[in-house]
């Protein structure tokens, strides 16, 4: 009676375990379609933005510095960007972004 008692037991651990698995798998499923994916996605818009880059493109720098790009030294992966009349940084091309707050709003 015991053996019948612990092997019921056991049978149902087991469909404890598929039920904790098919959940694990749910949540990894969550976290890549709503975390991992969406961040891909924007790392690829942002790499060909970076590699389309073109001189008087408004641009942002990673350090919140708003201009307009200058020149391109595609060499040596500098950007040189105009801040104000008479003042031009130079910046890693990793570092420059588009700038949204140019682009007109889309669908209004």
């Amino acid at each position: 009676m015991t053996q019948l008692f612990l092997a019921a037991q056991a049978a149902q651990g087991g469909g404890s375990m598929t039920s904790f698995l098919i959940m694990m798998v749910a949540i990894f499923a969550i976290m890549y379609f709503f975390m991992i994916r969406p961040q891909q996605k924007r790392q690829k818009e942002i790499q060909n933005f970076q590699n389309t880059l073109q001189e008087g493109a408004q641009v942002v720098t990673g350090g919140g510095i708003y201009g307009t790009v200058k020149k391109i030294d595609l060499a040596s992966g500098i950007i040189e960007v105009k801040i104000a009349d008479g003042v031009v940084i130079k910046v890693d091309k990793g570092y420059v972004f588009k700038d949204m707050a140019s682009t007109p709003m889309q669908g209004k």
